[in-house]
């Protein structure tokens, strides 16, 4: 490799220089002079700055929770974004949630994320092997640091192999530019073979990093625990269906079938998924999970039992006693804690990233100002209603309002009735009269939306809940109660701010949020990003678990001790009771637990419900494979043609016809741009997409 190389330098511009503070990534770059590695890496600020540039590619199209724009995994089968549609022309048609659902775009749109991880790569493997150099730094800082390096490049690898399948492993040392492309050029790794890189890389940074907890200023840098949480993910993915066999349970899922794993190959042929079915790899991927939660930092954050409301916060509503959970305290049980505010706190703002117990990884307040398509303050503006200054294009999809719970933990009456599904009752017809009927809803609101769990409460924008925006200085536009009646102001009309459904996004909106003018983020509070929290690692464990039938002994990722992991119905409850005990919903029966297949499904439906917006659903159905039967299914919504003096029509379940919904092979993974194809001989194309034609 040369060792004159050209340097970006961080800026002094924004927040969150890795030279001074670390609370953001969004710290402008500009190309300084150009300067040999010894000279970077034997200065302590230069050596500092070569990191933070490292980091820096974590943002923009690389961030997990985002709203849309560059990355609209947010959005699946549950959410969907109404504001890019066909009427704004070609540009726009490729960006909407219809195109993203169909695949109506091209192989080289919305491609920043395979250049960026790849510069980032790059960047890191180059610190990793000179950071050594510097003494003006302490043993341990350097250790640390090599550490932070090696998460960053392993996480890389991590959004490559999550969005585009198996991807070209690049040599450690990094690739030497000046040879030409064909020199150079890779072909794609397994996808088995990124995982498990992807793994030994992050069990190697778990070593190095000095840290378990890092303090508020240096909120964004990974720890041990951050590390160990994306190996677990790297190993559950290339447990699941997709990248192991295409079964579930020794099956293919229905609807499924291998044509994916027969069609992406190599340029010679070489296979790149398996299509052999190894169950060991859900007993790693359970130690794995087993590895985090042993560490004994991470718990789920709860919000105290308060007798006593406050503004945009009611008393307490304690959940119906299941003779279980409701007679302990937490962690036993929800007795002393609010598990609507503990659920909604996680999001709305009101947590600081370091007071979060169960945030394992994060950006920070990712996309504040520089990025407003891809921001979780855009993703508020956009679901917040018009009466609150918002967009009021962020939706949900009635599969999703039905996936919550009643707040005894049965099914809503109705669920997934149009779908054929649910047990068949029929919706509840009514409404309510008073404001003070029935907890978290007001005079006039559908009994369909009573009694729910309070995740959806925290989550669901349904017709007639209350929009707070208690930050406005004008006392009308506070506390309103939102209808999505046509006519209404924030229902049907003939443009883009209206829910397609009728039911619209509560999550991540703080009650002080409000937007005055301009569409601006002035008024929306800061939120920090849950790129990985404790409660995915729970359900991803108890999912592990499930698949087994043998037992394994899997040593940890010290080697300190040895797992025996096997379907343990002790060990299951170990990941779903605690998610399900700050949701304040009871338990799963024995029945369930019992059953393989009964649990699968629960823990799906769980992972759905408590993850729903954070960038989760969108590839869980592709490694699950479940996605060419969720993806495919009709989507429906409420009958928003209709008018407040028709309200009960307004209920009424219906197709949402400008919402489509369909699956082919090619969905599966994104394509790969042209140009990397034209830079990288040996590269070959996801299946169904085009080479350079």
């Amino acid at each position: 490799m040369k060792k004159n190389l050209m340097i970006l330098m961080l800026s002094a511009l924004g927040v969150g220089s890795l030279t001074t503070s670390c609370t953001d990534l969004s710290s402008d770059k500009y190309f300084d002079d150009r300067k040999t590695l010894t000279t970077v890496f034997t200065d302590k600020t230069q050596t500092q700055e070569w990191l933070a540039y490292a980091y820096s590619f974590l943002g923009g199209a690389n961030q997990d929770v985002t709203s849309k724009g560059r990355t609209a995994h947010c959005f699946a089968d549950d959410m969907y974004y109404g504001d890019r549609d066909s009427q704004y022309g070609e540009g726009e048609t490729r960006g909407s949630y219809n195109a993203l659902k169909l695949g109506n775009y091209g192989e080289n749109w919305n491609q920043e994320a395979w250049y960026y991880c790849y510069k980032g790569i790059y960047q890191a493997s180059v610190f990793i092997h000179n950071v050594d150099q510097n003494t003006e730094m302490t043993a341990e800082d350097r250790i640390d640091y090599k550490g932070q390096a090696r998460f960053v490049r392993a996480y890389y690898y991590w959004l490559l192999l999550r969005r585009y399948g198996p991807v070209p492993i690049m040599p450690d040392e990094g690739v030497d530019y000046t040879k030409s492309y064909e020199e150079i050029a890779t072909a794609r790794s397994t996808y088995e073979e990124v995982a498990q890189y992807i793994a030994t890389e992050m069990e190697q940074a778990a070593k190095e990093i000095q840290f378990t907890k890092r303090d508020p200023e240096n909120i964004v840098r990974p720890t041990k625990g951050a590390a160990l949480a994306t190996r677990a993910l790297a190993y559950i993915y290339a447990a699941s269906p997709l990248a192991n066999g295409q079964l579930q349970n020794g099956q293919h899922p229905a609807g499924v079938t291998d044509n994916i794993a027969k069609e992406l190959t190599n340029k010679d042929g070489s296979q790149l998924l398996s299509t052999t079915y190894d169950e060991s790899k859900w007993a790693r991927a359970a130690a794995a999970c087993k590895d985090v939660m042993d560490l004994g930092v991470y718990e789920l954050y709860h919000a105290p039992f308060s007798t006593t409301a406050s503004q945009g916060t009611p008393a307490t509503v304690t959940p119906p006693a299941d003779g279980n959970f409701s007679e302990k305290n937490w962690p036993d049980g929800w007795k002393n804690i609010d598990p609507y505010v503990s659920y909604r706190n996680l999001f709305d703002g009101e947590l600081a990233p370091n007071d979060n117990p169960e945030l394992i990884f994060t950006r920070g307040m990712n996309g504040e100002v520089d990025d407003e398509n891809s921001s979780i303050k855009a993703f508020v503006l956009h679901e917040m209603p018009i009466a609150c200054g918002g967009w009021n294009t962020h939706g949900l999809t009635q599969k999703m309002v039905d996936a919550y719970y009643m707040n005894d933990g049965t099914d809503v009456p109705g669920k997934d009735s149009e779908m054929n599904g649910g047990n068949g009752s029929e919706r509840v017809q009514g409404w309510t009269t008073s404001d003070n009927e029935y907890p978290y809803v007001k005079a006039n609101v559908s009994m369909q939306y009573v009694n729910r769990e309070p995740r959806f409460y925290a989550s669901v924008a349904f017709n007639g809940s209350v929009w707070e925006a208690l930050g406005h200085p004008t006392a009308e536009k506070r506390n309103q109660q939102i209808f999505y009646y046509r006519g209404s102001g924030n229902g049907y009309i003939n443009a883009f701010s209206y829910l397609r459904t009728g039911v619209g996004v509560k999550k991540w909106y703080n009650p002080t949020d409000y937007c005055e003018s301009g569409h601006s983020y002035e008024h929306i509070s800061s939120k920090a990003e849950t790129a990985i929290r404790y409660a995915d690692i729970l359900l991803m464990y108890a999912e592990a678990l499930n698949e087994l039938d043998g037992t394994y002994q899997v040593p940890s990722w010290d080697g300190s001790k040895t797992y025996t992991i096997g379907r343990d119905v002790a060990e299951m409850k170990k990941g779903i009771d605690p998610v399900r005990i700050r949701a304040g919903v009871p338990d799963f029966s024995d029945a369930v637990y019992s059953d393989k297949n009964a649990l699968r499904t629960a823990i799906k439906r769980e992972r759905m419900i408590e993850l729903m917006g954070e960038g989760k659903r969108y590839y869980d159905l592709r490694r699950w494979m479940d996605a060419p039967v969720e993806e495919s299914k009709q989507i429906y919504g409420l009958n928003v043609f209709m008018t407040a003096a028709d309200r009960d029509k307004f209920m009424q379940v219906i197709p949402t016809y400008n919402l489509p919904s369909t699956f082919s092979d090619k969905l599966y993974f994104w394509p790969i741009a042209h140009d990397e194809l034209k830079k990288n001989s040996k590269l070959s194309q996801n299946p169904g997409w085009t080479y350079n034609d």
